[in-house]
């Protein structure tokens, strides 16, 4: 439950115009009262209060921060060219990630807001199990690579795909899964985010990947990963994952072994203005 302090609270009303499910109310003595009826627990009530009046009995509290402009603020074109000059990684270090830090970057996925406040996206960390998954994956996608071509030479498709390049990337890690890992580039690590809501998930990677790059860490979003959990369930079962959730994405975090210089060109933007 969200409470207000009523010794606290100065009956501003910020509370009150704040709550879009208009859950707080004013009581006879002039003083917020929170009835936690259609309260999604967003918080806002807690983030507004000017005399930190409100607060939460089954939350942890201790990760509220009083807001200041030294530690919250970032210049508009600091953080422009942070998002230019980041790159997906492929060339890894063979240098192992500490538990801390992957909990730093979940931390960005769990802040992130979610539709309804619903808080549905969860993370799976992979580390001890990567080689066993990898095979997996590399299985997965070269049965499937060898399905969609017999599909083609049956006239039942127009075009395989990634097929062909599927099969030469099964071929050449069965010679050697180190050299020829194209998978995850021998990455010592992946976070795999699986959500209700795709948007959730998605919405909660992209701030991960920001937390990443700010570590001096790097990450790849696997395309192939995505595409053979959705191809083969043993992935999913092998994963763990419940299943009212979806795989949003798969990323693969490591220590960059490669250094860039300057940002990139890109198209121009596709905007309609109405």
């Amino acid at each position: 439950m969200f409470i207000v302090n009523q010794e606290k609270c100065t009956g501003c009303g910020k509370c009150i115009a704040d709550c879009f499910p208009r859950d707080i109310k004013m009581n006879e003595n002039g003083k917020a009262v929170i009835r936690n009826r259609t309260c999604i627990a967003c918080g806002h009530c807690v983030a507004i209060c000017p005399v930190n009046a409100v607060t939460c009995d089954h939350l942890d509290m201790s990760e509220v921060v009083e807001y200041n402009a030294d530690d919250f603020d970032i210049a508009p074109k600091k953080l422009m060219n942070f998002i230019h000059f980041r790159r997906t990684i492929r060339n890894f270090k063979n240098q192992p990630l500490t538990q801390e830090q992957i909990l730093k970057i979940i931390d960005a996925g769990r802040f992130t807001q979610t539709g309804g406040n619903l808080q549905d996206v969860s993370f799976i960390v992979v580390q001890k199990e990567l080689d066993a998954l990898k095979s997996l994956i590399f299985e997965s996608l070269n049965d499937a690579a060898k399905f969609f071509i017999k599909e083609v030479e049956e006239g039942k498709r127009e075009s395989s795909g990634y097929a062909k390049l599927w099969l030469k990337m099964y071929e050449a890690y069965q010679l050697d899964p180190v050299a020829n890992d194209r998978l995850f580039f021998n990455a010592p690590a992946i976070i795999v985010v699986v959500a209700d809501s795709q948007v959730n998930g998605a919405l909660a990677s992209s701030n991960m990947e920001l937390m990443i790059n700010a570590m001096g860490l790097g990450t790849m979003f696997s395309g192939f990963f995505i595409r053979a959990s959705a191809m083969n369930p043993k992935i999913a079962d092998f994963l763990g994952v419940p299943d009212r959730t979806k795989i949003v994405t798969c990323m693969v975090v490591g220590q960059p072994n490669v250094t860039y210089k300057r940002t990139v060109p890109r198209n121009k933007p596709d905007v309609v203005w109405m």
